[in-house]
C-alpha cells in the first residue's frame, strides 16, 4: 500500500510558480501525508529544498533526470 495520496504535476512551469503549487498543495494536506510532485524547472530543485527546510516538512525523495525533477515530500507533523 503506497503512502502517497496526492500528486502535483508542475511540469512546464517556471519559477515561481512550481514553488506556489507546491504551496498551495501542502496547505490543503493534513499532517503527514505525502504528495510526489514532478517539475522540469531546474530551479524547483534549490527553491524546494530551502523551502521545505524552512517549513519543517521532510524531503523523502528527489530523483533528477536530465529533463524533469520527481520529489516526494511529507507534510510536517505539528505546527510551524
Amino acid at each position: 500500500m503506497s503512502e502517497t495520496s496526492r500528486q502535483l504535476d508542475a511540469r512546464g512551469l517556471r519559477c515561481p510558480m512550481p514553488l506556489l503549487k507546491l504551496k498551495q498543495a501542502l496547505h490543503g494536506m493534513a499532517a503527514a501525508e505525502v504528495i510526489e510532485v514532478l517539475a522540469t524547472d531546474p530551479g524547483s530543485v534549490r527553491d524546494f529544498q530551502a523551502f521545505l527546510r524552512q517549513g519543517g516538512h521532510e524531503l523523502l525523495e528527489l530523483r533528477e533526470g536530465e529533463k524533469e525533477f520527481f520529489f516526494r515530500i511529507r507534510k510536517r507533523q505539528g505546527p510551524a
